[in-house]
């Protein structure tokens, strides 16, 4: 998947789609529906490969990370007026885990439209894989905000940025600020990379909701996704509390 750059930018803005807050429900479908092509053209669906499945999801997460549109610190008090930061934070877990739970839904309907019926073990990781990456997006998004708005500066650089969110959601922790910054591939080649690895087997095995009876599952799915996103955010925000501030607005003097 990351040999094609233009099929990995494509396969990422698909998914960054997929984070918006105000998306249409056939919309979801449809872009998680492509998701879910993405990983059968890995093969994953020719056979129940849960294995096999993780791993293309290990590496599509490293593909996703640099297109996730994260709003600076301004630009979320612009599109929140009138919340100190307390409150944003809160609007921000309640839209993602919104979104999560949407992607939950939107599972279910895309078993009924690319197979007419409850998806079989066979085709199974292919709809868990897309469900499972979405719901990863929408939690980098707002691991990335949260961290603008409890001034937790984020890495620069395209590449320091993806290691510190794919490291945080990873570990389920904000970043340290004062850790000097590593390569992608000393991080996803080592211990980071088989945590990463084990926390999105976690949620593989926790969207086989999906696979319950149609409707049933997909509402089961959404009421998992939902919970399991505000306990990611709450985590988070209680860690960042604790973190060294960045200066990312400081005081403008007006006089002297």
């Amino acid at each position: 998947m990351s040999s094609d750059g233009g099929g990995a930018d494509e396969f990422g803005s698909t998914v960054a789609a997929l984070t918006a807050d105000d998306i249409a429900p056939a919309r979801r479908r449809q872009l998680l529906g492509r998701v879910a092509a993405a990983a059968r053209a890995r093969g994953i669906g020719d056979l129940f490969k849960p294995r096999a499945a993780v791993r293309w999801m290990t590496d599509a997460v490293s593909d996703i990370a640099p297109h996730i549109p994260i709003r600076d610190r301004a630009t979320l008090h612009r599109h929140f007026p009138g919340l100190d930061d307390e409150a944003l934070a809160d609007r921000l877990v309640r839209n993602a885990a919104r979104t999560t739970a949407g992607v939950g839904a939107a599972g279910g309907g895309v078993a009924a439209v690319e197979w007419a019926v409850t998806p079989t073990l066979l085709s199974a990781p292919v709809l868990l894989a897309a469900e499972t990456i979405a719901v990863v997006a929408v939690e980098l998004k707002l691991i990335g905000e949260l961290h603008e708005v409890y001034r937790v500066a984020l890495p620069t650089g395209a590449t320091a940025r993806t290691v510190a969110l794919v490291h945080s959601w990873a570990s389920q922790r904000g970043i340290n600020p004062m850790m000097p910054g590593v390569g992608v591939g000393a991080v996803l080649g080592t211990a980071a990379r088989r945590e990463l690895r084990d926390t999105l087997l976690k949620r593989f095995g926790r969207n086989l909701t999906t696979l319950g009876p149609f409707l049933t599952g997909a509402a089961v799915a959404s009421y998992l996704n939902r919970r399991a996103t505000r306990a990611l955010g709450d985590r988070l925000r209680e860690d960042l509390r604790t973190k060294p501030r960045a200066a990312i607005e400081a005081p403008r003097r007006t006089g002297p």
